[in-house]
C-alpha cells in the first residue's frame, strides 16, 4: 500500500512490526500457529514509497492466506504490552543499522539526492521516534493511510483470478474509501538534486562511497532496458571468488 515514509513534519513514524503482535481474532501465538500450520511465511516491510504485508504459501491455502492478511492489515490488536515489546525490537534494529556504515552511507545519499522531500528520509527513522511512539500514533496513522484507493492486493503463482477477486470482496470490502478531515494525502513529485555531502573521520580505516544518477521513472520506456543493464552489471565484491563481478 502507498504508506511509506511520511512527509516532513510528522513527528513519529509507525512501524510494520504490527505484523508480529497478533490480531483481535488471533493473538500472537495463535497467529503464528495458523501460519505455521500451513507451512507458510508471513512478514512485512516498509520502503521509501510503500508498506507491504505478504505471505508465501501453497496455492490451495490462498483463502486462509488472504483472510490472515486482511486481519493483520485491518484488525491488529495494538495492545500496549505488544507495542512495548516491538518497540525494543525496533530499537535493536536501529542500533544495527546505525552500526552499518554501508547503510548509513546510503541513507546519507538519499538525504542529499532527495533533500527537502520525503524520499530523503531514512526508512527506519530516528531512535527518538521509536522511543516516543504511542498507541494513539499507530491508530491515527493506520486510520489515515490504510484506505482502499491506496491499497493493492497482488498474487503470483497458481492463483485463479476470479477466486482472488471474490476473496478480496469478502475480506477487504470493509476498508474505507473516504479520508477524514484534512487527511487526504498530498503526493507532490519528489525532485532529484545533484549535490555532494562528505562526512570525514580520519580515524576510520576505510572509505564508504555512494554515487547516484537520476534514472528513468517507472512509466518511462527506458525502465526495462535499464533494469536489464543493472542485472548484467551485477555487483562487485572482492570476497566473491577473488573480486569477480557477481551476477
Amino acid at each position: 500500500m502507498a504508506a511509506g515514509i511520511p512527509p516532513r513534519g510528522m513527528e513519529r513514524t509507525p512501524s510494520v512490526h504490527i505484523v508480529g503482535i497478533g490480531t483481535k481474532k488471533h493473538p500472537q501465538s495463535a497467529l503464528e500457529q495458523a501460519v505455521e500450520s500451513m507451512g507458510a511465511h508471513l512478514s512485512a516491510y516498509t520502503s521509501r514509497e510503500h508498506t507491504a504485508y505478504y505471505m508465501k504459501t501453497l496455492a490451495k491455502d490462498l483463502p486462509k492466506a488472504v483472510e490472515l492478511l486482511a486481519e493483520v492489515v485491518q484488525s491488529s490488536s495494538l495492545s500496549e504490552a505488544d507495542i512495548e515489546l516491538q518497540r525494543s525490537v525496533v530499537l535493536r534494529e536501529l542500533e544495527e543499522v546505525q552500526g552499518s556504515l554501508q547503510d548509513v552511507c546510503l541513507d546519507v545519499l538519499h538525504a542529499t539526492a532527495f533533500q527537502g522531500t520525503p524520499l530523503g528520509h531514512s526508512v527506519i527513522g530516528p531512535s527518538a521516534n521509536a522511543r516516543t511512539l504511542t498507541r494513539n500514533d499507530l491508530v491515527e496513522y493506520i486510520n489515515s493511510h490504510y484506505k482502499a484507493p491506496r491499497m493493492v492486493l497482488a498474487t503470483a503463482g497458481g492463483v485463479n483470478h476470479d477466486e482472488l477477486v471474490g476473496l478480496a470482496k469478502q475480506h477487504f470490502s470493509g476498508v474505507s474509501f473516504e479520508y477524514e478531515g484534512d487527511a487526504v494525502p498530498v503526493l507532490s513529485p519528489c525532485r532529484f538534486t545533484g549535490s555532494e555531502i562528505r562526512m570525514r573521520d580520519d580515524a576510520m580505516p576505510l572509505a564508504h562511497i555512494a554515487i547516484a544518477v537520476e534514472g528513468a521513472g517507472v512509466a518511462s520506456p527506458d525502465i526495462v532496458p535499464l533494469m536489464v543493464a543493472n542485472s548484467i552489471i551485477g555487483s562487485y565484491d572482492i570476497t566473491f571468488g577473488g573480486g569477480k563481478v557477481s551476477l
